[in-house]
């Protein structure tokens, strides 16, 4: 087990090591943010000298060298446009997309699993069609045209619930349903593709002849062992809300990480994009080493050896 965990960690590490080097290079490709900053009439000289204030005058690989070696003690930089400590402005916006991600993928769960075991013990029905139908919709919708649809209809039409910002319980419903509706489609559908996989198996058949009741059936032994691949999919799920989040962030200006990031791309701010990414890189890695870790309780034949 240890063995397997120090494996995924050097994976791991891998991972977030490409995953900043090419942030830096296409950030570093996007164009120069100096001349974004200095006046309109500055001179050469001038932009000459900010550049090298800021260090965009040495090779690239030593600019990398030092993001890197300040970045493993916690320093990530300075944000060109803020001023401020790029650490800073990360720890003030991560727990708004947490909060925004948990809150879908709770969502997310209480209305797939329910709905994926309803129209699994219901197959080839007028439910089994519905409910597919609408996990098929809900896939098929991009989250900003989703976005804005909701901020039409209950904030504009309606007028019950906020547009934008966050503060009350009712800033975050209409940004995490447009969240979670994508991937309430996709684990519905997996929810019922493992139902019914399991509902054939040889155990299930011999609890129901041992006269055991439906729904101890239908919990202590179909659900279980479908949720296996259900766990691994809300796994990669909860690390795909935390990249949608970028957008809907943006959509409803919740200031989160994501509305950062975006507004650090426009202005040229290399600095808050690289930390940005990294700390996002980090957690879809830590997510699915969790995941992976879970799957022994879920099934003790699972070896790490």
């Amino acid at each position: 087990m240890s063995q397997y965990v120090v494996r995924r960690l050097l994976q791991a590490l891998l991972v977030l090591l490409g995953a900043s080097f090419f942030t830096f290079v296409v950030s570093q490709a996007t164009g120069d943010p100096v001349t974004l900053m200095a006046p309109e009439n500055a001179s050469q000289e001038q932009l000459d000298a900010l550049r090298t204030e800021l260090g965009l005058d040495k090779p690239i690989l030593v600019q990398y060298a030092t993001f890197l070696g300040n970045a493993v003690q916690g320093d990530l930089g300075t944000s060109i446009r803020q001023r401020q400590s790029v650490s800073k402005l990360i720890l003030e916006r991560l727990p708004a997309t947490l909060e925004l991600a948990f809150v879908a993928l709770v969502i997310s769960l209480v209305v797939s699993f329910p709905i994926g075991i309803f129209v699994a013990l219901r197959r080839n029905t007028i439910w089994d069609l519905l409910g597919t139908s609408l996990s098929l919709i809900g896939q098929a919708m991009p989250n900003f045209w989703l976005g804005l649809m909701l901020i039409l209809v209950f904030g504009v039409t309606l007028r019950i619930l906020p547009i934008s910002g966050r503060g009350t319980v009712g800033h975050i419903i209409l940004p995490a349903l447009t969240l979670a509706l994508y991937a309430i489609g996709r684990i519905t559908r997996m929810v019922r593709s493992g139902m019914l996989e399991v509902m054939g198996s040889d155990y299930v058949r011999t609890a129901r002849a041992k006269g055991l009741p439906e729904r101890a059936v239908i919990w202590r032994h179909t659900l279980r062992n479908a949720s296996i691949p259900v766990v691994t999919l809300i796994g990669l799920e909860f690390a795909a809300l935390l990249s949608g989040t970028f957008i809907v962030e943006t959509v409803f200006a919740w200031p989160g990480l994501g509305r950062l990031a975006i507004n650090a791309v426009y202005q040229r701010d290399f600095p808050v994009v690289q930390g940005a990414v990294l700390i996002s890189a980090m957690v879809f890695v830590l997510v699915n080493l969790g995941v992976d870790l879970l799957y022994g309780k879920l099934d003790p034949r699972i070896s790490y050896e």
